[in-house]
């Protein structure tokens, strides 16, 4: 009996083991599907525009150029097959400047905008460059006029001298480290969840009716939606790889929106460093 209970033991597990093979070799391969690296960039030509402005030493030099060709190598690995600048999406000037460049009437400037994607395109035979940036409002002086108004100066500055002090670190670290090594810095998990988290303690200042806080965040996170709006309409195919170039400001924000549509794969710089 107990022979007897073991061997049909024996035969229902290998036939439940024969039939779960047999399913997992019938099961179809998951299917293809767009992949987007959105690398966030310190702004190489020093342009002055943000509150904080990371001072960055000439990229042009011979030693930052070694460098950038050391960068290029890295973004290779993710095999590009569009890539995307921080360049307003409605204008045709930087698919022109792009033309020009390929066509020897054009020298890469210091912006990273040049040094980056115009210089990745060309060696990996791309036929243009996509502008994706859209324009927004940035309501800074309506939340500093509250903020000095209400008494809440202090804990506005609070929330925004961390900003000044990512600036300067990543500045101090630019210093001794290459571009390669700065900006996997700029693109790490926490950076990019601190600056999120540090827009969403400005949506606090603000009262019942009045949100100037609330505003700018929600400004903000309009702009970039756009960004991503106009992005996503460069994923024509399951089989597209998009690189995006932005000011790291951005790079939070842009991941998270990516990272929410099921159909499209978040890939990280820090996968292509190894």
């Amino acid at each position: 009996m107990v022979k007897r209970f073991f061997l049909t033991f024996a035969m229902v597990a290998t036939t439940a083991a024969a039939l779960l093979a047999q399913s997992s070799a019938e099961k179809p391969a998951a299917p293809p599907q767009a992949e987007v690296l959105v690398v966030g960039t310190y702004h190489m030509a020093n342009p002055g525009h943000d509150i904080y402005n990371m001072q960055a030493d000439d990229v042009l030099a011979p030693k930052r150029q070694a460098e950038m060709v050391q960068l290029m190598e890295v973004l290779k690995k993710f095999h590009p097959t569009k890539i995307a600048v921080e360049s307003d999406a409605a204008s045709d000037r930087i698919p022109k400047r792009y033309a020009d460049y390929l066509a020897g009437k054009y020298q890469l400037t210091a912006n990273e905008i040049d040094q980056i994607g115009l210089r990745l395109a060309k060696e990996l035979g791309h036929k243009t460059v996509y502008p994706v940036d859209a324009d927004g409002d940035f309501p800074y002086q309506r939340l500093l006029d509250y903020a000095k108004g209400t008494g809440r100066s202090q804990e506005l500055d609070s929330i925004m001298s961390v900003f000044g002090e990512n600036v300067k670190t990543q500045g101090e670290y630019l210093k001794s480290h290459t571009i390669a090594e700065t900006l996997l810095l700029l693109n790490s998990d926490a950076h990019a969840e601190q600056e999120v988290g540090q827009y969403y303690r400005m949506a606090r200042i603000g009262e019942n009716q009045d949100w100037p806080g609330a505003d700018l965040v929600s400004d903000w996170f309009r702009r970039n939606m756009r960004i991503y709006s106009n992005i996503l309409k460069l994923v024509d195919s399951p089989n597209e790889r998009v690189l995006v170039i932005y000011g790291s400001g951005h790079l939070g924000w842009l991941q998270q929106d990516f990272g929410s549509n099921p159909d499209i794969k978040l890939r990280k710089l820090a996968e292509f460093a190894k």
